[in-house]
């Protein structure tokens, strides 16, 4: 048999037509599985978009650390002894570890948790942080450039009294539409030059902080305001294809002997890793995935099986027409054909419309988030794969070949003269 007999097809669709609402009930099956499939793989893209733009853009593998009061006593120092990390344990990172690829120190005026600073233009007075950088924060901690320039390593080799404000900042101490570029701020007592604006690519909390926060450069503010050469916290990355984790734990066994702390005194620096934090996300959303399979494809067998069941149905009913082909010399592969072009037919036309159906509800939600202007913290951007949707139209093909083969053997194991007696 052709696949593109005409004769063939007109026959198909005389039968699917037959019973228009077995054919509808049976196509619904198969259309339902598809559709919610595609709805769900949306949806799940959805969440995982927003979830990905919650980390704005963050290097995955970094880590960051910051000192703590020491809780074992270790060769003659006391429990409970408070350190700084200097300048020199930057470089000296750089130096022994060869699996770190950027550090970024960092230095808060007031210290991580102190108080927000005073600051001063005309009028106009404001409270915001005041963090002390170098460039590697930017590649570590992306932001949105939207005026000017970032902190560069002139500024740090000149001591340039230069700051980086983030968007915030500028609403707050500037016109509307005022150019801060060029412009100066009083930061307790000491004029700054403005020579960029940044805004932030995380969402929530964090975006509000990163908005507020003014940076210069790490050894500008530790002169200015007489901070020596502490250092606050690292901002640290790992090298392509080496855990953060293990970095991590390099970095702080090397400068707790830098620094006299027991080896066993894990509380001594404490440290957030991004990469970990990443890694439980993907886990999460794969979880997530195979569950959408799971139900997708429990929901689509089930709408197969009603699809093989009904051509069960059709091939009894046509058993005595069956019985005068073969009687004519018609092949068992013609047979099989036909039946099995019939369910893959069937299968095929009831998913791709749950496909497009599907994928035009996703198109439409977010049209509609879009259009709306409303930011969601939950679901952004739901979209379906292109893969994954070739893959689902396979799916359908392969299933709609089962679900009539077992119809197919079930016709040509009729023997013709029991199916000419047939009634």
């Amino acid at each position: 048999m052709s696949i593109i007999d005409y004769d063939k097809w007109q026959e198909i669709v005389i039968v699917l037509k037959k019973n228009k609402l077995r054919t509808f009930f049976t196509a619904f099956g198969v259309f339902w599985g598809v559709f919610l499939l595609v709805v769900m793989m949306g949806s799940g893209n959805g969440l995982r978009n927003s979830a990905l733009e919650g980390f704005g853009n963050m290097a995955t593998n970094s880590f960051f650390m910051w000192t703590q009061r020491t809780t074992m006593p270790y060769k003659g120092f006391q429990r409970g002894r408070f350190y700084n990390f200097r300048n020199t344990d930057t470089e000296a990172i750089r130096q022994n570890i060869p699996e770190v690829d950027k550090v970024a120190p960092r230095l808060q005026a007031g210290g991580y948790r102190g108080s927000s600073n005073n600051i001063i233009r005309g009028e106009r007075t404001g409270t915001f942080s005041v963090v002390g950088d170098t460039p590697d924060v930017f590649d570590i901690m992306p932001m949105n450039i939207a005026q000017g320039r970032l902190i560069n390593k002139m500024d740090l080799d000149e001591q340039r009294k230069v700051v980086v404000i983030g968007d915030r900042v500028y609403q707050e101490m500037f016109k509307k539409d005022e150019n801060p570029i060029g412009e100066y701020l009083q930061i307790q007592g000491v004029y700054f030059k403005v020579v960029g604006v940044v805004k932030s690519k995380q969402r929530g909390f964090q975006a509000e902080e990163d908005e507020k926060t003014i940076h210069m450069p790490l050894n500008t503010l530790q002169q200015t305001f007489n901070y020596g050469d502490i250092v606050g916290w690292y901002s640290i990355t790992a090298k392509k294809g080496i855990p953060a984790s293990e970095v991590e734990q390099k970095t702080k066994d090397f400068l707790k002997t830098r620094h006299h702390i027991h080896p066993e005194d894990d509380r001594a620096i404490g440290s957030w890793n991004m990469e970990n934090e990443y890694n439980k996300f993907n886990s999460l959303f794969s979880g997530i995935t195979i569950l959408v399979w799971i139900v997708g494809s429990g929901t689509l067998f089930a709408g197969v099986v009603g699809v093989s069941n009904i051509m069960l149905i059709v091939v009894k009913e046509r058993t005595k027409e069956i019985g005068i082909q073969r009687a004519i010399g018609a092949p068992p592969s013609a047979i099989m054909s036909q039946i099995i072009i019939e369910s893959v037919f069937l299968t095929t036309l009831a998913g791709y419309v749950g496909l497009v159906l599907g994928v035009g509800l996703i198109e439409l939600v977010d049209y509609l988030i879009t259009t709306s202007g409303a930011e969601s913290e939950m679901f952004r951007n739901p979209e379906v794969n292109f893969d994954m949707a070739m893959l689902s139209l396979g799916i359908l093909v392969i299933s709609g070949i089962f679900a009539g083969l077992i119809p197919a053997r079930r016709a040509i194991s009729i023997k013709p003269i029991d199916a000419l007696r047939d009634e």
